[in-house]
Parts: C-alpha cells; structure tokens; sequence
C-alpha cells in the first residue's frame, strides 16, 4: 500500500475521532443540557450524550432549588377591608419534568438567576395579593398553613406555564398599622383568663362536694364498722357459750366413763373374790380327803369299799359343782366385760363426734368472723387511702381514689359488662413492672433496677406477706434483731392479689400474675422507661 494512502486515512481517522470527541456531552444531575439543531430536540439530566459539532448547539437551565423572599410591596386588603403586610418564602426550582422542562427552555432558556428570582417572585406576589384579598384576618393568623396552601395551589398553574416547581411555600408574618391583629390577641388572652377563671372555680366547687361526699361515706362506713364488730362481739360471747356448753358435756361423758370404769373394777373384784372361795372349797375339800384317809386307817376291811364308793361318789358330785360354778363365773364376767366394752366404745364415739361437730362449728364462725374481718379492714383501709389523699402533701398528685365498688358502680352507670369488652394488650410496662401485685414482685423489681443502673448495694431484703408479719418485722428492725436493708410488706397475704377485693386466692393467682408479666414485651425497666421517652 503507497505510504500516501496509509498517511491519508490516518488523518480521515484522527478528524473523525476529534469530531467525535469534540460532540460528546455528560451532564450533571442538577443541569439540563438542552440539545437543539437540525434534527430533534433533547435533553439531558445526569447522563452522557453526543451533539453534532457546528450543526447542534448546546444550552444549560440549572435545576437547583431557589430560595425566593415574597413580600407585598404595598398593603393588601383583606376581605373585611383590613390591610396588611405580608411576608413570605418560597422555595422554587426549574422541573425534570420532561413537559415542563420543554416550557421552561421556551420561556427561561438565557436568563440569569437574578432575572430568574425577579420573575418567580412578581408571579408569587400576583397570586398572594390574590389570595390575601379573598380571606379574613382571623384565618390568616390563625391557619397560617391552610393560607399557604392556598396561595401554593394558586400559583401552581401559572408556574407550570413557566416550567418551574413549586417546593413548598411559607408566610412568615402578617403586619397591620392599625393594631388589629394585637386587639384580636388582646381579645383571645382575656378571653383564656375568663374561661381559667371559671374552670378554677368549678374544679373548688367539685372538690368541695367531693370532700363532703367522701365524709359522708367515711361517716357510714365507721358507722357500719362499729355495727359489725358489734355483731361480732356478741357472735363472740355466744360461741364462747355454745363452747362452755360443749366442754361441759364432755365432762360429763368423762365422768359417765369413770362411772363406768368403777363399775368394771367392782366385777373384776366380784369374779377375784369368787374365785377365791372356789380356791377355799378346794382347800377344804382337800383336808377332808387327807380326814377320810386317816379315817380309812381307822376302819376295818368290813366298811372299806363302803367308804371308797361314798367318797367317789362325794368327789364327783364336788368335782361338778366346782366345774359348774367355774363356768357360771366365766360366762358371767365376759357377758359383763362386753358390755361395758360396748358401753365404753358407744360413750368414746359419742363423745368424739360431739367434740368434731364442736370444732366444725368452731372453724365455721372462726372463718366468718376472719372473713367479716378482713372485709371490715379492706373497707377501713379504703377510708384511710381515701382520707390519705386529702393531704396536702400529696393532694395535686392525685386525681381520685376509688374503691372496686365504686369502680363497678360507675361500670354500671354505663351499663358496661366489662367480661364482655374485647381483652386488649398491654406493652408499656416490663416483667418487673407488672408483678408489684404479688408478694415479693417489688423486690424482684428494685433488684433488677438495681442491676440495671448498675448500682453498688448489697441489697438486704425482708419480705413480709401480711400484716402480722410487717409488725413482727418493724419490732425486729426497731430492736436491731433483723439484718436487712430494705423491708416490703404486703398489708394482704400474697399481696394486692390477696386482698378483699379479688375473687380467688392462692398460689394460682401469683403464677397468673408472674405469667402476665412473661407476656411483657419490654423485659427490663431500661426498655420500658425508653418507650416513654
């Protein structure tokens, strides 16, 4: 190949690649790079492309946001003839819409951003002064937004026209030489005073009635409480009666029984002493026959065998008197010995079934006065915490103290059944949170605090489930018999779940409660505590 033709496309090549180069665009993703010539227009927005040199030329419309300040150059008038200032802002950017951006190289393509602004804001001040003339003064103070709002969906068309976009529009100030808008605030604030004023008032006025209702009822209940350890007292005195009665018929049965005992003794005597004088005649039956033989010496042969039949004949006739008076006095004694067995055994049931029905009766009325007690306590600590809340230590923390029956009363002045209410759930309290029902849950919850905040304290705790046990407890920790440094007690056994107020007792309540709190989503007072922030 002739080294001309290797010289010349090399210089066809090199013309071509600078041509090429020279036409390749890469625009950024706030400009639009607006392409026009002999053939279609396009545009490009954070993308590469490629323009024909000489033949299509190259225009840029930057698409940052624009920050434009609007205010009235003069008043404005409202529409109850009130004028007034208006300031606003407004932020405001040529649009990536491809049919707005075609509108906007139409009408900005060359402008400067001053000129631009200029434009923006004598079409923003057009349509506030439009919408300004068509609202009240106290709409415009009060809905600040809903104005803007207006005044946005307003201009909104006209902007579109141009290719711009609306961000977002904000009034900042309205102003008035006449002092109107300070009247209305004037007006508002005596208004506020007034209306505290008189809610002040009525909240004194309730806590007035509330107090003297709460006496009242404090009143009836003492009243009540005095009548029932009254009927208490006197179901005392008569149980301790029915009691004596009971314990002197057992001493009677007991005596019966020694009675009985000393008539046993006398036949035991009886049956001794008669077998005594069976031993006697036996005796004496055996001198006389040591006499017939000395006697049977002293005969002859001639009355010999006369004898021997005469003493046979006496033996045998001895022999069965003796045996029959034997078993006369056996039959006798056991016949005698069964009866009083029978007579013992009937007098010993007897005895125990009164004893049994006399400490039935006793566990009865024990348990009722236990239970009427418990309930008097229930409803004497309710007057207490009722009274407690009229302190004025601690009277603007709380609201209202209300006992389950009033509770219910006012469930029931709504006619709600709440067995019937959707059960819902709660998840703003952790497991340490929801077990202080229980005996011995707020030492499980200040331990855990303790663990979490990670606090050095030895803690020491005493857990006290019942009254009885917080007064045994305090004595100890008041004489330094008790080693602990921090003591729950628990007025009810087992803890609130215990108390007059609930249905059931027993261990099944605490393992519902220590089950409720495994339900907590929160499991540590750190994550509940974090859900209220």
């Amino acid at each position: 190949m002739p080294s001309w033709l290797i010289t010349t496309l090399v210089v066809i090549a090199a013309v071509i690649l600078l041509f090429l180069i020279a036409g390749y665009l890469k625009a950024p993703p706030d400009t639009a790079y607006i392409i026009s010539g002999p053939f279609k227009k396009r545009i490009l927005i954070g993308k590469a492309g490629w323009r024909m040199p000489f033949f299509e030329r190259v225009d840029k419309i930057s698409l940052r946001v624009m920050q434009v300040d609007v205010k009235t150059s003069e008043a404005v008038p409202t529409n109850e003839f009130i004028n007034v200032n208006v300031d606003g802002v407004a932020n405001v950017k040529v649009s990536s819409n491809p049919e707005l951006l075609k509108k906007a190289a139409e009408s900005l393509l060359g402008m400067n951003q001053t000129e631009l602004v200029s434009l923006v804001t004598q079409v923003l001040e057009g349509n506030m002064r439009e919408i300004v003339g068509s609202v009240g003064l106290k709409e415009m103070v009060q809905d600040r937004q809903g104005v803007a709002k207006k005044i946005t969906e307003n201009v909104v068309p006209d902007m579109e026209k141009l290719g711009i976009e609306v961000v977002n529009f904000n009034i900042q100030n309205f102003k008035d030489n006449a002092g109107t808008i300070e009247n209305m605030g004037i007006d508002n604030v005596e208004q506020i005073r007034k209306n505290a004023q008189i809610a002040k008032a009525n909240a004194q006025r309730d806590i007035a009635i509330a107090t003297s209702h709460a006496q009242e009822e404090a009143n009836a209940v003492k009243v009540e409480a005095e009548k029932k350890i009254a009927e208490q007292n006197t179901a005392l005195s008569v149980q301790q009666a029915e009691l004596k009665v009971q314990a002197d018929t057992k001493k009677a049965a007991a005596d019966a029984a020694y009675s009985i005992q000393q008539e046993n003794q006398r036949k035991t005597i009886e049956i001794a002493k008669t077998e005594a004088d069976i031993a006697k005649k036996e005796k004496e039956s055996e001198l006389a026959d040591k006499a017939i033989v000395l006697k049977e010496k002293q005969l002859d042969a001639e009355i010999r065998k006369q004898a021997d039949a005469n003493n046979y004949r006496i033996a045998k006739e001895a022999e069965a008197e003796l045996i029959k008076r034997q078993k006369d006095a056996e039959a006798e004694r056991f016949a005698t010995e069964q009866e009083a067995a029978a007579k013992k055994y009937q007098a010993m049931m007897e005895a125990e079934a009164k004893r049994a029905e006399a400490e039935a009766l006793r566990y009865a009325m024990e348990q009722e006065a236990e239970g009427i007690r418990a309930k008097g306590l229930a409803e004497a600590e309710a007057i207490e915490k009722k009274a407690e809340a009229q302190n004025e230590k601690v009277k603007p923390y709380i609201d209202a103290v209300l006992t389950f029956e009033e509770l219910q009363a006012l469930f029931d002045s709504r006619d709600m059944d709440i067995t019937a209410l959707e059960e819902g759930v709660l998840d703003n309290a952790s497991y340490f949170g929801r077990i202080f029902a229980r005996s011995g849950g707020l030492t499980d919850a200040v331990a855990q605090g303790l663990k979490e905040q990670e606090i050095d304290f030895a803690l020491k705790a005493c857990t006290c489930d019942g009254i009885e046990a917080c007064r045994v407890a305090l004595l100890k920790k008041s004489k330094n018999l008790l080693d602990a440094n921090f003591i729950e007690g628990m007025a009810c056994i087992g803890g609130c779940i215990g108390g007059a107020g609930c249905l059931t007792h027993g261990e099944k309540n605490k393992a519902e409660v220590d089950k409720y709190g495994r339900e907590a989503m929160e499991k540590t007072i750190t994550d509940a505590i974090s859900m209220l922030k």
